[in-house]
């Protein structure tokens, strides 16, 4: 039986019509250390509440869904030892066997679709890895973005993946990828792909209304919103590109595979970096919330 708890603030906002922005919690558990883990979690739901919208983290406590957080609970999740990291596939196991994990962007979808959640801020979505044509190494997020009706902002797929690939495999499912503000996909750290965006929308609102018309389609699927890091936080693509090169020949010579690739990459990067990249992926992901909340309010 689904055991789902919401928080006192979710349910109260959900009880008089209020926008909510859902956040994932693998950036707690598996994003930095303690306690700047909990710093940035705790700025994150701010900047949602400063926008006039209420934010629910998701996370599996014991066998229960929690969407949305109380203060203590953050807390104790950003301290919390051998959490699990979960998607789609084993999101039910976890919570059966009583556990404890973390959302990934695919269990954030689906835990906001069942706690009746539209908007979904993240940092980026994973999608098809570098040398895919290999290792068959694809995010279940885009297969979550083809069914699930949430709409994801993101500042695009993380960049250490192969953008173009990860573009063509949105397009085949139908997952409308949505730049805000530019004609430009984004690329995680950097304002810039190099791709053109399949579509550009320059308003929450006319956000707000695609999703609505996706429903009255009977379309299944969320939206990708691809929002750009701020000019003052980016990393330019020019700049980043060599970094990431220097990060994944490093992962191939010591054989990383699966899961483990992603937080490799990550803590490569932010050592090349010197911290930059963190600093900036922080960023992304205030702006990202900021705009979801201003979706959520458009929606509600």
């Amino acid at each position: 039986m689904l055991k789902l708890k919401k928080s006192s603030e979710l349910a109260t906002a959900q009880a008089q019509g209020k926008a909510v922005v859902a956040l994932e919690s693998t950036i707690i558990t598996h994003g930095m250390p303690y306690p700047q883990n909990l710093e940035t979690a705790r700025q994150v739901e701010d900047d949602i509440r400063a926008e006039g919208a209420v934010p629910a983290t998701m996370a599996v406590i014991d066998g229960t869904l929690h969407a949305g957080l109380e203060p203590a609970e953050l807390e104790a999740l950003a301290q919390a030892k051998d959490v699990a990291k979960l998607s789609r596939a084993d999101f039910a196991a976890c919570m059966a066997r009583g556990g404890t994990g973390a959302t990934t962007v695919a269990a954030t979808m689906i835990a906001a679709r069942l706690a009746g959640i539209e908007v979904f801020a993240t940092g980026g979505i994973g999608g098809v890895h570098r040398g895919a044509e290999e290792s068959f190494d694809i995010s279940a997020d885009l297969s979550e973005l083809a069914q699930t009706a949430v709409t994801v902002v993101a500042a695009g797929a993380k960049a250490i993946l192969d953008i173009p690939k990860t573009l063509e495999v949105l397009e085949t499912n139908g997952v409308p990828v949505i730049a805000y503000g530019q004609d430009e996909l984004p690329a995680f750290w950097s304002r810039s792909s190099g791709l053109a965006a399949p579509l550009s929308m320059q308003t929450a609102e006319e956000i707000a209304a695609a999703h609505r018309m996706r429903a009255a389609l009977g379309l299944p699927g969320g939206q990708l919103v691809a929002n750009p890091v701020p000019e003052a936080d980016e990393i330019p693509r020019a700049e980043i590109e060599p970094i990431i090169t220097q990060a994944l020949s490093e992962a191939e010579a010591q054989g990383v595979t699966a899961k483990q690739v992603t937080p490799f990459l990550l803590q490569r990067i932010f050592e090349l970096t010197e911290g930059r990249s963190l600093a900036t992926n922080i960023a992304l992901v205030r702006n990202n919330a900021r705009l979801a909340a201003w979706i959520a309010r458009a929606l509600s």
